[in-house]
Formats: C-alpha cells, sequence, structure tokens
C-alpha cells in the first residue's frame, strides 16, 4: 500500500491530463487545423501521444530504475501537462520529471542516474524513427492535407514553419531516401505522427544533455571530471547558448534569414543560469570513474553532438 506521501494519484492524473493534451496538440500538429476537435479527429494523434509519452517515459524511469539501484529516494515521474495556447510552438507536453527525497552521496550514483534517462530516452527515440521512416504513407497522404502540395506555386507567399535537422536526423533522412519512399521535407515533416515524435525526442535529449548545472548533462560532466573542468565546459556551453540565442533573436526581428540559431536558446540560458544554475553542487564523495563509465560518458557526449539542432524552428515569411 502507498501512504499519503507516496501515493501515485497525482501521477496518474498528470499523465492522463498529458494524454489529452498531447492527443490536441498532435491533432493540430497533423492535420494542421486548430480545435475545437471531437473524438474521432483527435484519434488521428494517437500515434503521436503514444510515442511521444513512450520517450519520456522511459527518459524518466531510466532516472527513476537508476536511483533506485543505488537506494535513493525518488518519486514516480510528474508528467507535465501543456495545453495548446494561441502563439506558442506546442507539442502538449513539457517533459517530465521525479524528484530525489534523499542525498545522493557519490558522483559514481550521480553519473548513473543522470545518465540512464537520455541514453534510454535516445534509443526511445531511435526506435520511434525507425519505425516511422520504415512506414512513411504513400504521397498521397500529404495531398490529404495540403492539395496543391507539388504544385508550383505552393509555399510561396505564406508564412511557413520547418523543423531544424540534425546530424542524426539527416543520417535518417539519407538512409531511408529510395525511390519508393517519400521523405517530407522539414517544412511538413509535423504531419507525420511518428518523425515528430522522434524529433521531439532527440530535441529533448539534446537539450537534457547539455553539460550545465543539474541537467542530466552536468551530471555527466561534473561526475566524470570534477568541478574544475565542469564549471569551464557548463560556462562555454552557456556562452555559445547565449551567441546561438542572440543570432537567432537578431534574424527573427531583423528578418536577416540568416536561418540559424533561435531565440529559444536565448531563453533557456536564462533559465539555466536563474532557476537550475551554472554550477554543479558537490557530492559527498567524489573518486575517479571506472573506464566503462568513462566510456559511457563520452558516448552520451556524442549523443549531443549528433542530436543538437542549432535552430530547432525557423519560420520564414
Amino acid at each position: 500500500m502507498f501512504s499519503k506521501k507516496h501515493s501515485p494519484l497525482i501521477h496518474i492524473l498528470l499523465f492522463i491530463i498529458t494524454i489529452a493534451t498531447t492527443l490536441v496538440s498532435g491533432t493540430e500538429w497533423i492535420t494542421g487545423k486548430s480545435g475545437p476537435h471531437d473524438f474521432l479527429n483527435l484519434a488521428v494523434a494517437l500515434p503521436y501521444s503514444f510515442s511521444v509519452l513512450f520517450i519520456i517515459g522511459v527518459h524518466e524511469f531510466g532516472h527513476y530504475f537508476a536511483a533506485r539501484y543505488h537506494k535513493v529516494d525518488v518519486t514516480l515521474p510528474y508528467f507535465i501537462p501543456f495545453p495548446p495556447l494561441a502563439g506558442f510552438l506546442n507539442f502538449g507536453t513539457m517533459g517530465a520529471v521525479i524528484r530525489t527525497r534523499s542525498i545522493i552521496v557519490s558522483n559514481k550514483a550521480m553519473f548513473d542516474i543522470g545518465i540512464a534517462g537520455p541514453i534510454a530516452g535516445f534509443f526511445a527515440a531511435i526506435v520511434v524513427l525507425i519505425f516511422g521512416y520504415s512506414n512513411l504513407p504513400e504521397p498521397q497522404y500529404i495531398l490529404s492535407i495540403h492539395p496543391d502540395y507539388f504544385s508550383a506555386g505552393y509555399g510561396q507567399d505564406v508564412i511557413s514553419l520547418k523543423f531544424g535537422s540534425s546530424i542524426l536526423f539527416e543520417i535518417f533522412n539519407s538512409v531511408f531516401n529510395t525511390p519508393t519512399n517519400f521523405i517530407p521535407p522539414m517544412t511538413e515533416i509535423y504531419h507525420y505522427p511518428y518523425l515528430t515524435a522522434g524529433w521531439l525526442g532527440l530535441f529533448i535529449t539534446a537539450m537534457n544533455m547539455i553539460p550545465v548545472g543539474q541537467l542530466d548533462g552536468g551530471h555527466v560532466l561534473y561526475s566524470m571530471f570534477g568541478t574544475k573542468k565542469h564549471e569551464a565546459i557548463a560556462s562555454i556551453s552557456m556562452i555559445l547558448l547565449i551567441i546561438l540565442g542572440v543570432v537567432g533573436a537578431l534574424d527573427s526581428f531583423l528578418q536577416l534569414e540568416f536561418d540559424f540559431g533561435w531565440t529559444g536558446w536565448l531563453v533557456w540560458a536564462l533559465v539555466l543560469n536563474f532557476v537550475i544554475k551554472v554550477k554543479h553542487p558537490p557530492v559527498f564523495n567524489f573518486q575517479p570513474l571506472d573506464s566503462k563509465r568513462m566510456m559511457l560518458g563520452y558516448f552520451s557526449l556524442f549523443i549531443l553532438i549528433i542530436t543538437f539542432t542549432p535552430s530547432p524552428f525557423v519560420i520564414s515569411f
């Protein structure tokens, strides 16, 4: 039995609400139409909702089970719903979090808990993307949404949204680009639920793996190298985020058409600096990690490189 303190009801309620918000957001991405929606319309977003919650859930339970392995007291994941709001790019969720209720006393435990989430979530996103690319619909699918898609004047004189690509996404596009497959461009990918969910999973992974403060990447880097190297790399990472954010803001407001950077990185840098903090708090027992953990740590940094998107959202007028 769960005590009141450990009641799972709030976790279940947030999960159910997040199902609802991802269904609404998924429907709007896929169909290109805003609400209100009936239950029949929402059914089209079931693959998106299931895939997003699968990736986020795998990520958070990676943290959860690693924490339980090290006998750290943690909560179940709190899924964070985000209802559709006019003017906001919205995926129906802001992810999920778990809360530790006891101190993590060693960098070994810190490393295992920090890396388990993004590694698990990364492979979950890979699974979703492989399934999505292996089951791409015929070109008639995009024509059912945009009947004039293959016409010469399609997309001219309209505001368009382009999802930014990453090294890994470009690899997927190249591998699955066969004469029998219609690979949607990044300006249309959000109509494809599995590709959208996989893209979002990689984006979330990259954001969490930035080696700053108490982000997953910060936990990993601190556990590998200690305070001084972590602070140096975290500071460089913050500078790069600010540069990307400023370039994105200038591009957006002055319409310079760089298509590089994103204003959101500047907002994320502010959140990291004032909320999550740049420095990592010390752990009581810090010892050099074994070679297996170090190799896994380097692999996680490689994941950051191949999943990071300098310009995740590009709006063209």
